[in-house]
């Protein structure tokens, strides 16, 4: 579990950027979102101790994060970062991801299984001996998870996972964090891609200027102005409102409701 507790957060000499948040998660896909200066990052970057709170505590099972390094705490909590290229510097895909076993100082045939497992994982079983930057930009995002996952953490932490993507590429993206998640993950996905929450979070949490403005189910999140914190409606919700459907998560829910339940 973690658990964050009347956390507050400022960065040298400026004001608090984080306010009060109290947060929870376990092995659940929870999307946070806000707009940009929200405190997205700053919370996400508590969770493995690349920051430490300024008030308040963070702990993860149980590990208070100001009592811990960034390299214990990332065995439990796994950063996929927003540009995927910034963690890459290995010449080859496996090398890539098994540069995280190495440094777990774990044997050559556990670093062999974990990496084969990792790139199973994400669908990439085969691209081993492949050059890491002449892989696409979707299987640039699927190699930086597998590069996470073959630490093993309980938790992942993917920062804006399907930017930039084509159509083809983000829905790869979405099975594999589906996938993951149905193999016992935690997932915080960090996003402004409001189809990406309505097709895949349990649970939405939303920054405002610092603080928690919402924290609960998806279908309510939807009823909120969402243009008030630069967030657009999906385009399916707004056409599901004009024919008549409250709410649904995909076209094959829409196309059920409005044909009776019949395809």
């Amino acid at each position: 579990m973690i658990e964050v507790r009347n956390l507050y957060h400022a960065y040298r000499g400026e004001n608090y950027v984080l306010k009060g948040i109290n947060f929870s998660m376990g092995k659940e896909i929870v999307a946070l979102v806000g707009p940009n200066g929200s405190g997205k990052t700053t919370l996400a970057k508590h969770f493995n101790g690349l920051l430490k709170p300024t008030k308040g505590s963070v702990k993860i099972d149980g590990l208070d994060t100001r009592e811990h390094t960034v390299a214990e705490l990332s065995r439990l909590v796994g950063y996929v970062f927003q540009n995927p290229e910034h963690m890459f510097f290995e010449e080859s895909v496996f090398k890539e991801v098994a540069f995280g076993p190495k440094n777990l100082e774990k044997s050559e045939d556990e670093i062999r299984k974990r990496v084969s497992w990792a790139l199973k994982s994400v669908g990439l079983e085969g691209y081993e001996e492949r050059a890491p930057y002449s892989l696409s930009g979707g299987e640039k995002q699927r190699l930086a998870i597998a590069c996470v996952l073959s630490m093993k953490p309980k938790y992942l932490i993917l920062d804006e996972p399907t930017t930039g993507l084509d159509a083809k590429a983000e829905k790869r993206v979405v099975e594999t964090i589906r996938s993951l998640k149905d193999n016992g993950h935690g997932i915080l996905l960090i996003t402004h891609d409001m189809n990406l929450v309505l097709e895949l979070a349990e649970r939405v949490v939303l920054l405002y200027k610092g603080e928690k403005v919402y924290d609960g189910p998806v279908e309510p999140f939807f009823d909120i102005a969402l243009e008030r914190y630069s967030l657009e409606t999906p385009e399916l919700l707004k056409l599901a409102k004009k024919l008549g459907v409250s709410f649904v998560r995909s076209t094959d829910e829409l196309i059920a409701s409005i044909s009776g339940g019949v395809l």
